[in-house]
């Protein structure tokens, strides 16, 4: 997450920029560009805490944190602090519910075809097979072990 100090700079910088008088608020806030990527943090809801964790650590080879925050089971996937992109977590609780209908996260991943054995191997779907999207290299959607739609993407070359 964002630290305090940084969001607090952030707010008082874009408070103190004086707006063009010719051009009323909501089109401004169109119009400017965003100076960092806007997604921070992401969580994934789950019905069964210790399935997802070992589903997410099998199909992504990394090491998830449990915590309990604000009276929630969660487990943190790693973050590296000053790299591009968001981490986030899988959340267990009365306000998650698992979906395939609602947003889509894309995991930048090394090796797609990988990852979707590592998926299917722990239970998960393929929900869209691997696809060429030429410079932009290769995208797939599998269902994990909750029922969430999760994408994936890996980068040409």
């Amino acid at each position: 997450m964002m630290r305090a100090g940084a969001l607090a700079a952030g707010v008082l910088l874009a408070a103190c920029q004086p707006a063009p008088a010719s051009k009323p608020a909501e089109e401004q806030a169109v119009t400017q560009p965003m100076p960092v990527n806007p997604v921070v943090h992401f969580e994934i809801p789950v019905t069964d805490m210790d399935r997802a964790v070992a589903f997410y650590e099998a199909v992504f080879a990394v090491k998830l944190e449990r915590r309990e925050v604000d009276g929630y089971d969660m487990a943190f996937f790693p973050r590296a602090d000053g790299r591009p992109g968001a981490s986030g977590a899988l959340a267990k609780g009365d306000v998650y519910t698992p979906t395939k209908d609602g947003a889509i996260l894309y995991f930048d991943v090394p090796d797609i075809d990988a990852v979707i054995t590592r998926a299917e191997t722990a239970g998960g779907a393929v929900l869209y097979p691997k696809k060429d999207i030429g410079e932009a290299g290769f995208v797939a959607e599998i269902a994990d072990s909750e029922g969430n739609r999760i994408a994936l993407s890996q980068a040409a070359g």
